[in-house]
């Protein structure tokens, strides 16, 4: 019990050590200014591809702060329907009568795969006009420079893709607080890191910019339209296929998260769990546990209680606090609420539970459907065909399968 005790209690503090020098990182990269060309450089056309699905938190202020995008350049916003019977049919149709000049509206054409998004994207790419293509979400906002700095990035013809950090705001009850201070906290902060200690690329589908030539290079998002993480799929393509760089901009995008539910923010992260266990190595998820110190270090002092455990998970417990209250400070314009304290502990207990089930599961419930997931996060119906009825692989499948053999 001692052993096992101690065990837990290293593996935690050595967690949160890994966090304080990941947030020592998010400092570093938000105080670098984002790179911006010239006043009087051209600007490259860029599309801006919205892909909707239902009526997301303050969608129509979404749509609006990008229809006043200050972008020397032209740029246009195609959003982006499956059929006219989407909640946010009349929505974007509304922006497209208000907006003319700047946004558009696009029905999918056909499903060619499993991924609902991925379909869409199929669709928009084809009718955008212009050469950089930007994947925004439709609950997203950006900050004024957004576009400038994805134009300077692809200044740069060794750059493949520009992705931001994301970062969550306007949470009005506790659920969209837990979300907003995960991004932060976790996800931004992870990925920023991840670029900056190990040149480790996770490239974010919330903002991703690529040129079209790139895209089709990759065989367009068709060939990514089984995949679940498409946004980590082509950002590992980029540079593994096209020798091209991944830029993380040093200005987060923000998540607007205004109402949710305790129980959609951890259904949302059951199903990224199975994402995570499915993108990366078994080692490599196991040891993503050690950023989720809090729970290591409770265990550590429940297997053997004693005045030192306790200080030590003590210890721990508060340092995880301050870290992820600062990084959540760090990476949005808006103030932490004292709301925010307990939601650490919460957060990472419901996360914790969350990586268990990512061991064990490999299906995932998505908008009503379920669907499994492969490794590579290829999705697969639930109950698939027999072989005999299998339909054979395209050129893009057998590419992708020979990408999970090597």
């Amino acid at each position: 019990m001692l052993l096992a005790s101690g065990l837990l209690l290293f593996a935690a503090l050595f967690g949160l050590i890994a966090l304080i020098i990941q947030y020592v990182l998010v400092l570093r990269h938000r105080s670098e200014p984002p790179a911006l060309l010239p006043s009087g450089a051209p600007r490259p056309g860029i599309s801006i591809l919205k892909p909707l699905c239902g009526v997301d938190d303050d969608l129509e202020a979404n749509l609006e702060q990008f229809a006043r995008l200050d972008y020397a350049g032209e740029y246009e916003v195609v959003l982006g329907v499956k059929d006219t019977r989407d909640a946010a049919y009349a929505v974007a149709r509304a922006a497209v009568a208000r907006w003319p000049r700047v946004m558009r509206l696009e029905l999918q054409v056909g499903e060619p795969g499993l991924n609902p998004k991925v379909n869409q994207l199929i669709t928009l790419a084809d009718r955008a006009r212009h050469d950089i293509l930007v994947i925004s979400d439709s609950n997203t906002r950006v900050g004024p420079d957004y576009l400038e700095e994805i134009a300077a990035g692809f200044a740069d013809p060794t750059v493949g893709c520009v992705t931001h950090p994301v970062a969550g705001i306007g949470e009005r009850t506790f659920g969209s607080l837990l979300d907003n201070l995960y991004l932060a906290a976790s996800a931004a902060a992870g990925m920023i890191a991840a670029k900056r200690f190990a040149n480790q690329d996770i490239v974010v589908g919330k903002s991703m910019a690529l040129r079209r030539e790139d895209v089709d290079a990759l065989g367009g998002f068709y060939s990514v339209r089984n995949v679940l993480a498409e946004d980590y799929v082509i950002g590992q393509w980029v540079t593994r296929k096209l020798g091209r760089r991944v830029v993380v901009a040093r200005t987060p995008v923000f998540n607007v998260s205004l109402k949710k539910g305790v129980n959609a923010f951890f259904q949302r992260y059951l199903r990224w769990s199975v994402i995570h266990r499915t993108a990366v190595s078994g080692s490599t998820y196991v040891a993503q546990s050690l950023l989720n110190p809090v729970p290591l270090a409770l265990l550590g002092a429940l297997v053997d209680p004693s005045p030192t455990t306790g200080t030590v998970a003590s210890l721990v417990v508060l340092g995880k606090v301050v870290v992820d209250l600062a990084a959540f400070r760090a990476l949005r314009p808006e103030s932490v609420s004292w709301d925010a304290v307990p939601a650490v502990l919460v957060k990472d207990v419901l996360l914790f539970a969350a990586w268990w089930h990512g061991l064990f599961f490999r299906t995932v419930d998505w908008r009503g459907t379920k669907l499994r997931v492969a490794p590579g996060t290829r999705l697969v119906p639930l109950h698939a065909p027999s072989p005999s009825s299998r339909p054979a692989l395209d050129a893009s499948d057998e590419l992708f399968a020979g990408d999970l053999a090597s």
